[in-house]
Protein backbone atom coordinates (compact mmCIF):
# COMPACT_ATOMS: atom_id res chain seq x y z
CA UNK A 1 0.00 0.00 0.00
CA UNK A 2 1.34 3.07 -0.95
CA UNK A 3 2.33 5.90 2.08
CA UNK A 4 -0.52 9.27 2.23
CA UNK A 5 2.95 11.37 1.89
CA UNK A 6 3.73 9.11 -1.51
CA UNK A 7 0.09 9.70 -3.20
CA UNK A 8 -0.10 11.72 -6.17
CA UNK A 9 -1.91 14.63 -6.87
CA UNK A 10 -2.25 17.26 -9.45
CA UNK A 11 -2.09 21.25 -8.45
CA UNK A 12 -3.68 24.04 -10.38
CA UNK A 13 -0.02 24.53 -12.23
CA UNK A 14 -0.71 20.88 -14.01
CA UNK A 15 2.28 19.82 -11.85
CA UNK A 16 1.89 16.61 -9.48
CA UNK A 17 2.53 16.89 -5.96
CA UNK A 18 2.14 14.47 -2.98
CA UNK A 19 1.95 15.48 1.04
CA UNK A 20 5.49 14.49 0.94
CA UNK A 21 6.49 17.98 -0.28
CA UNK A 22 5.48 19.39 2.85
CA UNK A 23 7.25 16.65 4.90
CA UNK A 24 8.06 17.63 8.67
CA UNK A 25 5.02 19.89 8.14
CA UNK A 26 1.77 19.67 10.26
CA UNK A 27 -0.30 19.45 7.76
CA UNK A 28 -4.57 20.81 7.74
CA UNK A 29 -6.12 18.69 4.37
CA UNK A 30 -10.19 19.88 3.46
CA UNK A 31 -12.44 19.47 0.78
CA UNK A 32 -13.25 23.12 -0.27
CA UNK A 33 -16.31 24.42 -2.27
CA UNK A 34 -17.34 27.89 -3.27
CA UNK A 35 -20.65 27.35 -3.15
CA UNK A 36 -21.20 25.86 -0.31
CA UNK A 37 -22.72 27.40 3.25
CA UNK A 38 -19.56 26.78 5.18
CA UNK A 39 -17.41 28.68 2.02
CA UNK A 40 -16.74 31.10 4.67
CA UNK A 41 -14.70 28.91 6.63
CA UNK A 42 -11.93 30.08 3.75
CA UNK A 43 -11.29 33.11 6.47
CA UNK A 44 -10.46 31.12 9.14
CA UNK A 45 -8.59 28.82 7.06
CA UNK A 46 -6.47 31.97 5.80
CA UNK A 47 -6.31 33.31 9.31
CA UNK A 48 -5.02 29.93 10.71
CA UNK A 49 -2.58 29.50 7.96
CA UNK A 50 -1.29 32.71 8.43
CA UNK A 51 -0.91 32.36 12.13
CA UNK A 52 0.96 29.14 11.87
CA UNK A 53 2.83 28.93 8.95
CA UNK A 54 5.78 29.72 10.30
CA UNK A 55 5.80 27.53 12.67
CA UNK A 56 5.74 24.62 10.17
CA UNK A 57 2.22 24.40 9.47
CA UNK A 58 0.52 24.31 6.00
CA UNK A 59 -2.91 23.45 4.66
CA UNK A 60 -3.99 21.77 1.32
CA UNK A 61 -7.36 22.65 0.39
CA UNK A 62 -8.71 20.11 -2.71
CA UNK A 63 -11.51 21.75 -4.59
CA UNK A 64 -14.97 19.02 -4.65
CA UNK A 65 -17.65 19.16 -6.77
CA UNK A 66 -19.07 16.27 -4.81
CA UNK A 67 -21.86 17.73 -2.82
CA UNK A 68 -24.85 19.68 -4.23
CA UNK A 69 -22.37 20.47 -6.98
CA UNK A 70 -21.08 23.06 -4.83
CA UNK A 71 -17.83 23.24 -6.72
CA UNK A 72 -18.58 23.48 -10.55
CA UNK A 73 -16.26 26.00 -11.35
CA UNK A 74 -12.88 25.05 -13.43
CA UNK A 75 -9.57 25.13 -11.76
CA UNK A 76 -9.16 28.47 -13.65
CA UNK A 77 -12.21 29.79 -11.58
CA UNK A 78 -11.64 28.39 -8.40
CA UNK A 79 -8.03 29.85 -8.06
CA UNK A 80 -9.97 33.48 -8.92
CA UNK A 81 -12.44 32.95 -6.16
CA UNK A 82 -10.11 32.15 -3.79
CA UNK A 83 -7.94 34.78 -4.66
CA UNK A 84 -10.46 37.45 -4.76
CA UNK A 85 -12.87 37.06 -2.28
CA UNK A 86 -10.74 35.19 0.58
CA UNK A 87 -7.14 36.19 0.13
CA UNK A 88 -6.09 32.44 -0.32
CA UNK A 89 -2.80 32.16 -0.03
CA UNK A 90 -2.24 28.53 1.52
CA UNK A 91 -1.86 25.87 -1.30
CA UNK A 92 -5.12 25.05 -3.50
CA UNK A 93 -4.84 21.98 -5.88
CA UNK A 94 -6.82 20.94 -8.62
CA UNK A 95 -10.27 19.91 -8.17
CA UNK A 96 -10.70 16.13 -7.15
CA UNK A 97 -13.27 13.36 -6.20
CA UNK A 98 -13.95 13.16 -2.13
CA UNK A 99 -16.09 10.52 -2.10
CA UNK A 100 -17.83 7.55 -3.49
CA UNK A 101 -16.86 4.84 -6.36
CA UNK A 102 -14.09 8.00 -8.16
CA UNK A 103 -12.62 8.55 -4.70
CA UNK A 104 -9.10 9.78 -5.37
CA UNK A 105 -6.61 7.76 -3.63
CA UNK A 106 -5.69 10.48 -1.37
CA UNK A 107 -9.08 10.75 0.08
CA UNK A 108 -9.33 6.68 0.32
CA UNK A 109 -6.47 6.75 2.46
CA UNK A 110 -7.16 9.31 4.70
CA UNK A 111 -10.92 8.09 5.39
CA UNK A 112 -9.23 4.47 6.05
CA UNK A 113 -7.26 5.71 8.72
CA UNK A 114 -10.04 7.79 10.54
CA UNK A 115 -13.09 6.21 9.26
CA UNK A 116 -15.20 8.14 11.49
CA UNK A 117 -15.25 11.42 13.26
CA UNK A 118 -17.32 13.01 15.74
CA UNK A 119 -19.80 16.24 14.17
CA UNK A 120 -21.32 14.47 11.50
CA UNK A 121 -24.80 13.06 12.68
CA UNK A 122 -26.44 16.38 13.24
CA UNK A 123 -24.87 17.71 9.89
CA UNK A 124 -26.10 14.70 8.24
CA UNK A 125 -29.77 14.89 9.83
CA UNK A 126 -30.20 18.74 8.52
CA UNK A 127 -28.54 17.97 5.40
CA UNK A 128 -32.01 15.35 5.11
CA UNK A 129 -34.12 18.25 6.40
CA UNK A 130 -33.04 19.99 2.55
CA UNK A 131 -34.18 17.06 0.90
CA UNK A 132 -29.70 16.37 0.20
CA UNK A 133 -28.84 12.84 0.22
CA UNK A 134 -25.76 12.25 2.97
CA UNK A 135 -23.28 10.00 2.50
CA UNK A 136 -22.72 7.61 5.16
CA UNK A 137 -19.53 6.48 7.52
CA UNK A 138 -16.56 6.40 6.41
CA UNK A 139 -17.02 8.75 3.82
CA UNK A 140 -16.64 12.34 3.85
CA UNK A 141 -20.18 14.02 4.23
CA UNK A 142 -20.01 17.27 2.91
CA UNK A 143 -17.54 19.85 2.06
CA UNK A 144 -14.84 21.07 4.52
CA UNK A 145 -14.33 17.94 6.45
CA UNK A 146 -10.63 18.28 7.74
CA UNK A 147 -7.91 15.80 7.93
CA UNK A 148 -5.39 16.41 10.10
CA UNK A 149 -1.60 15.24 9.07
CA UNK A 150 1.21 15.05 11.95
CA UNK A 151 4.91 16.00 11.23
CA UNK A 152 5.53 12.03 10.93
CA UNK A 153 3.19 11.73 8.31
CA UNK A 154 0.28 9.92 10.41
CA UNK A 155 -3.26 11.31 10.07
CA UNK A 156 -3.94 12.33 13.83
CA UNK A 157 -7.35 14.05 13.65
CA UNK A 158 -10.44 13.86 11.80
CA UNK A 159 -13.00 16.68 12.06
CA UNK A 160 -16.79 17.14 10.27
CA UNK A 161 -17.48 19.81 8.02
CA UNK A 162 -19.39 22.10 10.46
CA UNK A 163 -16.18 21.71 13.18
CA UNK A 164 -14.22 25.26 11.99
CA UNK A 165 -10.45 25.87 11.40
CA UNK A 166 -10.50 28.12 14.61
CA UNK A 167 -12.75 25.33 16.58
CA UNK A 168 -10.20 24.94 19.91
CA UNK A 169 -10.63 20.88 19.10
CA UNK A 170 -8.86 21.46 15.39
CA UNK A 171 -6.67 24.33 17.06
CA UNK A 172 -5.76 21.99 19.99
CA UNK A 173 -4.38 18.81 17.71
CA UNK A 174 -2.65 21.32 15.82
CA UNK A 175 -0.90 23.21 18.31
CA UNK A 176 0.27 19.64 20.23
CA UNK A 177 1.22 18.49 16.43
CA UNK A 178 3.62 21.39 16.23
CA UNK A 179 5.19 21.08 19.42
CA UNK A 180 6.24 17.25 18.31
Amino acid sequence: MTAISDIEFSAMDGTTRTLGDHAGEVVLVVNVASACGLTPQYTALQALYTEKAGEGFTIVAFPANDFGGQEPGTDAEIAEFCSSQYSVTFPVMSKIVATGDDRHPLYSALIAEIPETDGKAEMRERLKGFDMNPTDDPEVLWNFEKFVIGRDGRVVARFAPPVTPDDPAVVEVIEAELAK
